[in-house]
């Protein structure tokens, strides 16, 4: 007889955004002529641009082909796209990374969810509070954190990342074998200052953890006491997995590409205290369940890097990060707390006093129909906050704004 893993149940309700869809369509259902302006889920609205546009073109030109036609590509990403990662991403900032620590992927969700494949069920975890979902719910499947007593895991340890704390997480007090840090982060669109970044390697190494560090949103930073690259860092190579992400950099939410670096140096012990390393181990699990991203996909994201789709990307990261100059701006006219929306596209605004994240998610699509996410959604410390984002239309984003302005939170 088949048996399910049970661990499946500890996970706490639906998925945020499958929550937060639910009410919407309820609401929507309910309010049929309702003008619903979303700045909930983190999802890009400008089109894919010109140089993508070719490219794609072009390759799918060459699948029709049988001189250009191509079958099964390499599970690690072909050569072209891992070049580009390595010579534009990384040798800029003074960083080596071969060839075959770059892994292309559908995308950093998928990779931060799996990469917890390659670790013993009785590691520990922490994360920072408040945190990307998928962190959590991923070790949860593996059997990592027991089960949620007042949607708190009993085996996770969790890292409050608050404005009492200027966002910036005190190290663990307990053992912790798995560490995930997103910079800049999501929800609360902050970043942790290079010297800080340098305490966390120094913590990793000095305690036998490895790092797993999100720069989902990196190309999104204006401050300069931060890094673009975890491996900006001195040891770093030692202890951190970096995950990246096309979806926000070039607008991929739709077309799905991404890479995970994964150093040679970085090891695990086995049960016997054997050091192994966890690059050929990524690569076997890429190559036994992963066949690859598209052809016709990776060509787009080579596109990225060139002249013109560098210059053309980049100017529509800047027209996200004017809409969350507007936001952030337009919320703190009104007496409003909130922080981010300098380095991210998410702004995180703190709920007026007497009001829970959900009361503020009700109060705005309710009066306003605008839709946002609770802060509670991304665990414990995300309570009383609303993550809001900067990916809609510059016309949206205004008159999102102007309707918060005619509440009264008194």
């Amino acid at each position: 007889m088949a048996t399910v893993n049970e661990n499946y149940f500890n996970l706490q309700g639906s998925f945020l955004f499958a929550n937060i869809a639910r009410k919407v369509e309820e609401f929507q259902k309910a309010h049929p002529d309702a003008d619903i302006i979303r700045l909930g889920i983190g999802d890009v609205t400008l089109p894919l641009v010109p140089a993508v546009i070719d490219a794609l073109h072009k390759a799918v030109d060459e699948m029709g082909n049988a001189e250009t036609f191509r079958g099964y590509g390499p599970e690690q990403g072909y050569e072209f796209l891992r070049k580009a990662v390595v010579e534009k991403d990384y040798a800029p900032l003074g960083i080596t990374i071969a060839l075959d620590e770059v892994f292309i992927s559908d995308g950093a969700k998928s990779d931060v969810g799996n990469i917890q494949e390659l670790f013993a069920e009785d590691n520990i975890v922490a994360i920072t509070d408040p945190v990307y979902p998928v962190y959590l719910d991923s070790n949860v499947m593996g059997g990592r954190t027991g089960k949620a007593i007042d949607g708190i895991f009993e085996k996770v340890v969790y890292l409050p990342t608050t404005a009492e704390n200027n966002f910036s997480p005190d190290f663990p007090k307990e053992r912790v074998d798995i560490v995930y840090l997103c910079c800049p982060n999501n929800p609360t669109g902050t970043v942790l200052s290079r010297a800080r970044l340098k305490e966390w390697v120094d913590w990793c190494k000095q305690n036998d953890a490895i790092l797993m560090f999100d720069s989902a949103y990196e190309a999104f930073i204006s401050s300069e006491d931060t890094v673009h690259s975890i491996y900006e860092i001195e040891g770093a190579r030692e202890v951190a997995i970096e995950f990246r992400s096309f979806s926000k950099t070039a607008g991929f939410t739709g077309t799905r590409c991404a890479y995970t670096i994964v150093p040679k140096e970085v090891t695990a012990r086995t049960k016997d205290g054997e050091r192994k390393q966890l690059n050929p181990m990524w690569n076997r699990r890429q190559c036994t369940k992963f066949n690859g991203v598209p052809y016709i996909i990776q060509r787009a994201a080579e596109a990225v890097y060139t002249e013109d789709g560098y210059k053309q990307t980049r100017e529509n990261i800047a027209y996200y990060k004017e809409n969350a100059r507007i936001i952030r701006e337009g919320l703190e006219s009104i007496g409003l707390t909130v922080f981010g929306g300098v380095d991210a596209p998410y702004i995180w605004l703190k709920a007026p006093a007497g009001m829970t994240s959900w009361d503020l998610f009700d109060l705005l699509l309710e009066k306003v129909h605008i839709v946002s996410t609770p802060g509670s959604g991304f665990g414990p410390s995300g309570e009383g906050y609303l993550r809001l984002t900067a990916f809609g239309s510059r016309e949206n984003t205004l008159r999102a704004i102007e309707r918060i302005k005619t509440l009264s939170f008194k």
